[in-house]
């Protein structure tokens, strides 16, 4: 099953307590999703992310939580629905669990592989772009050396 980014985001802050930035917010989620979809469980959100210049965004989160630049996100997900108990959420601590020691720039890099999905759909101040499932599968596949 598949979680509102919302839902998502909302999850990790949380997780956080509520002191994670929007660019580790957003490595983080792709991670999460990276790892989802390699694994076979189909996508962890319900919206794709776009390659843009600091690697791979949910335009939806980066609209609500641009406003706190480098800070901290309070609680500004009205309306979200707890996803506790379910495999998404689990996924989330996990990656959380694995990925809250490094910096946003250490993420940064990490999404920024030279042959990852977001290399290959990236083109310098564009926006809009997304990242097909099926190059997050290939990134995933190729990080893990396993053939399609």
């Amino acid at each position: 099953m598949t979680v509102r980014s919302i839902d998502a985001a909302r999850h990790l802050c949380e997780r956080s307590g509520w002191l994670i930035s929007n660019l580790k917010l957003q490595k983080i989620l792709y991670l999460a999703d990276l790892n989802f979809v390699g694994q076979g469980f189909g996508r962890l959100v319900d919206e794709d992310f776009e390659a843009w210049d600091y690697g791979p965004v949910l335009p939806s989160i980066y609209r609500r939580c641009k406003a706190f630049g480098a800070k901290p996100i309070p609680n500004i997900f009205w309306g979200t629905t707890g996803i506790g108990g379910t495999d998404e959420a689990e996924m989330l601590d996990l990656a959380w669990g694995n990925l809250r020691h490094l910096t946003a720039g250490q993420l940064v890099s990490k999404t920024h592989s030279t042959n990852g999905a977001w290399a290959r759909r990236y083109a310098p101040g564009l926006r809009h772009n997304p990242i097909p499932t099926d190059d997050m599968i290939d990134e995933y596949r190729a990080a893990r050396g396993t053939a399609a």
